[in-house]
């Protein structure tokens, strides 16, 4: 088996209530169980999105391009990273789940409106450094410290 990721984010039409997000996170727990999908999914208050997927890559790629792309609720999807990995960084959750800040949210994705000396804007992290970021957010717990999203699986990651 060929072990992929791929990591995208996307905008929110609306705001989503929790009950939207619970239904989301059900049937995507689901879907990725039964196709052998791991993965996390952080999400804003203001509707924004970074979600990690990762396992073999057909599944991967199929999730994405036909179910997520076509899902109407959200628009501005762009992949941040996709590509063969050698091994899981989430493995113990289906769909990991936690709220981020939309400041964290920035700085994990490497987002700054400001430009360094020679006029350039900040660029995504290369995959390495972005897993390992979402790894220190997570065990952090930068919505409320200690404390796990309270539609969060109940596995941690490895």
């Amino acid at each position: 088996m060929d072990l992929y990721h791929l990591i995208y984010q996307s905008q929110a039409l609306a705001p989503f209530e929790a009950e939207e997000l619970a239904a989301l996170l059900e049937r995507g727990r689901t879907h990725n169980q039964a196709h052998g999908i791991t993965g996390l999914l952080l999400h804003t208050d203001d509707g924004r999105f970074l979600q990690v997927l990762e396992g073999p890559k057909t599944a991967v790629r199929h999730l994405y391009y036909h179910i997520i792309l076509s899902d109407t609720r959200h628009f501005h999807c762009h992949i941040v990273s996709q590509g063969l990995c050698f091994r899981r960084n989430f493995s113990d959750w289906t769909m990991g789940c936690r709220l981020a800040l939309p400041v964290a949210m920035q700085q994990l994705l490497g987002e700054d409106s400001s430009t360094d000396s020679m006029g350039l804007a900040a660029r995504p992290y290369p995959r390495a450094q972005l897993l390992t970021l979402l790894q220190d957010f997570i065990s952090q717990g930068e919505c409320a410290p200690g404390q796990p999203h309270p539609l969060d699986s109940p596995a941690r990651p490895t």
